[in-house]
């Protein structure tokens, strides 16, 4: 099988070949401001340097940080619908309580309180008003409105009343987005809802984007199906992957992660990715990033969904060093420009790199000037920021491995606190288009089941998290369980058990 990785960071766009579980080819170039130039750009570097390139490719997988880009920078995003069904229980907090202001100016559109919802026993507060439900229907057609979000008390342990908000929006309005709070996050309102509501926010965007990714990929001369990557170090197939861009959110540093378990042969470690701007520290179990099981901010956003354990850090090739310290503020792409050794008038993190010999890049002769303190002291203050990073992400006091990856890997050091050994592999400097072109497709399914066994719970909740991962675009053959988690519910009648089981397989070939 043939993949192409893509992943568009803030300074780079990398993009590789995989064939036959190799890195073929690899391209580097500049993250340009539209993002989907910059693909273009590394596509069409990468065909330069394969003849035939385009006509054997069997997929490309794509890594963005458009979407949460444009949640942080406060940029593209639509105006929302949001239903919340709950009422009378859940009147107190309403949608859209705890965010940044100037972030609910540009998204929040009417807010529609609906009777309904579930106790947490599976019991429904009140009948769901259907009625009253109908009535915002309409008042959401004639308001213009185009994308809306829909979240009810405990959906992810009994859908109805969403699944039943969904058909009445459906029949009522015409070529409208409906997100559903259980198909993004999981048990806690207001996380749950929050997630929900900023995907509504940029699903036009992601329609937009995915398919400049498709044309950007015509244009490179290549037909091979479109994947996204996800925050667990999945893909989708692109048309499913743009109805739930907050999937994205996390999926650069997810990349890089899972492009260091292939690059080191280790599934499990501590990883490293240093970019140009900010370094982010994670850990593998079995290959894939552990998830955070807490409440994750996005853009001052709290929100509650499935993303991955990570620890970021203002320190990057681009990190400006300014009177002992280094970093958070960062020349970010324009590092060619800004950089002393590529000719320019800012002190960087990668100059300081260069002067004490830990890479080769642009002329050395240009640091002249630096006195052995200054770049002593910024190599101390580098080291001290990266240890600190790891330590706080280790869960174990026993030493473990820390693969170093990213274009700016050189500023980890070669000997760190409680790590057994820093690995350093052949392709660092891409390990996030690596990462992106290995991906499988996942299927998951988080569910409550009642009145049936463990071992018949587990295998329906299995099959319903395969027949997700083809729909997804998996290979069925090639499916196989990763992780499955069950917990009985003693509240419940009928020895109810929630199920939650993953299951991962190869993006399935001859779907051009």
């Amino acid at each position: 099988m043939s993949t192409i990785g893509i992943d568009v960071g803030g300074t780079n766009t990398d993009a590789v070949l995989i064939e036959d579980n190799k890195v073929a080819a690899s391209a580097k170039t500049t993250t340009t401001e539209d993002v989907t130039s910059g693909i273009v750009h590394a596509l069409a570097a990468l065909v330069a340097n394969v003849a035939g390139l385009a006509d054997t490719v069997d997929a490309v997988m794509i890594g963005t940080t458009h979407f949460t880009n444009a949640v942080v920078e406060r940029k593209h995003l639509s105006r929302v619908a949001a239903i919340r069904i709950g009422l009378p229980a859940s009147s107190s907090l309403p949608p859209f309580v705890d965010w940044p202001e100037d972030l609910v100016s540009l998204v929040r559109g009417e807010v529609f309180p609906i009777e309904g919802g579930h106790e947490y026993d599976g019991r429904p507060i009140v009948p769901f008003d259907e009625r009253g439900m109908r009535d915002a229907a309409r008042r959401i057609r004639e308001s213009g409105l185009r994308s809306v979000a829909v979240a009810s008390v405990f959906s992810p342990l009994k859908s109805d009343c969403e699944e039943r908000a969904r058909e009445i929006l459906e029949e009522e309005c015409e070529a409208i987005d409906v997100t559903l709070s259980k198909d993004v996050g999981r048990l806690g309102l207001l996380g749950r809802e929050n997630a929900t509501l900023l995907n509504a926010a940029i699903i036009e965007l992601a329609r937009r984007t995915t398919r400049a990714f498709v044309e950007a990929l015509k244009k490179s001369g290549i037909e091979a199906p479109l994947y996204l990557t996800q925050n667990d170090g999945t893909v989708l197939r692109g048309e499913i992957a743009e109805k739930f861009p907050v999937f994205g959110f996390a999926s650069g540093p997810t990349n890089s992660m899972r492009g260091a378990a292939f690059l080191s042969g280790l599934e499990d470690a501590l990883v490293v990715d240093v970019g140009g701007t900010t370094s982010d520290v994670g850990c593998l179990k079995s290959g894939f990033p552990r998830e955070a099981n807490n409440v994750v901010e996005v853009g001052g956003v709290r929100t509650l969904f499935r993303m991955p354990d990570l620890l970021s850090i203002g320190l990057g090739g681009g990190s400006l060093v300014e009177q002992g310290r280094v970093g958070p503020r960062s020349v970010g792409y324009r590092l060619t420009e800004k950089a002393l050794v590529f000719g320019g008038d800012t002190l960087t993190a990668t100059d300081v790199a260069v002067g004490l010999g830990l890479t080769d890049l642009g002329d050395r002769s240009r640091l002249k000037r630096l006195d052995a303190r200054t770049l002593e002291t910024a190599r101390a203050t580098m080291a001290s920021m990266l240890e600190e990073a790891v330590d706080r992400m280790k869960t174990d006091a026993a030493p473990e491995p820390l693969v170093a990856v990213g274009g700016g890997a050189f500023l980890v050091p070669q000997t760190m606190s409680g790590i057994s050994e820093v690995v350093h592999v052949k392709h660092q400097g891409v390990a996030n288009a690596v990462g992106a072109a290995i991906a499988q497709v996942s299927g998951e399914v988080d569910q409550v089941f009642s009145g049936v066994g463990r071992e018949e719970a587990i295998g329906r909740a299995t099959a319903l998290a395969r027949e997700k991962a083809v729909a997804g675009g998996a290979s069925a053959g090639s499916l196989r369980v990763v992780e499955v988690e069950d917990l009985p519910l003693a509240y419940l009648p009928g020895d109810a058990l929630r199920v939650r089981v993953r299951v991962v397989g190869d993006a399935a070939t001859g779907l051009r």
